[in-house]
């Protein structure tokens, strides 16, 4: 199990959309990777949940969160492959980890814990909440988005990782982005 949540070898940059749901995070990972010619890693945690809600109207239980860290080490491993200079991930395992903490009274799957804080991201990019909600089938917490927020920041900061708060406009978040990228890209050169 846990070789199965680890990542693999990799010389790209990577790149992390992180923050609560409906904060534009898909958007933005999709825009960034067309901009920079290269891939971007979808949310597996997404699919995964969709299709389990589609069949029988369930939602997430604590023992589909390894079963979703799996699937999206698997993804971000595959297309590290193919990644050219840099990839741009919409979720990864720490933002799985912040919501079995809230969803789940605080308990972690103890590799899931361990994993998350291990697996490295030279850049998150921290969505902010001052965009539209749209709700869908998983969507769940529409009155707690600045609570949310506060949960994935503190994670970041309490974990001393690398990031920066994107907020605004489509237009002003991708702007931002890539400017804090750019530098990012010429500091590894």
């Amino acid at each position: 199990m846990e070789k199965n949540l680890r990542q693999k070898a990799s010389n790209c940059i990577k790149v992390v959309l992180f923050g609560p749901e409906s904060t534009g995070k898909t958007t933005l990972s999709k825009q960034l990777a067309a901009y920079y010619n290269t891939e971007w890693v979808p949310e597996y945690m997404r699919e995964y949940l969709q299709a389990k809600w589609n069949q029988a109207k369930e939602i997430c239980s604590y023992n589909d969160l390894l079963l979703i860290a799996e699937g999206q080490m698997a993804l971000e491993n595959e297309i590290a492959i193919s990644a050219k200079e840099i990839m741009f991930c919409d979720t990864n395992l720490l933002e799985l980890k912040v919501y079995s903490e809230v969803y789940y009274n605080g308990i972690v799957p103890e590799v899931l814990n361990k994993i998350s804080l291990e697996n490295v991201y030279d850049l998150y990019l921290l969505t902010y909440i001052d965009t539209p909600w749209v709700a869908d089938d998983l969507r769940d917490k529409p009155g707690e988005r600045e609570e949310m927020f506060l949960r994935f920041k503190e994670s970041l900061d309490d974990n001393k990782l690398p990031y920066i708060i994107i907020k605004g406009n489509k237009a002003s978040r991708f702007e931002k982005a890539i400017m804090h990228i750019d530098q990012l890209i010429k500091q590894k050169q």
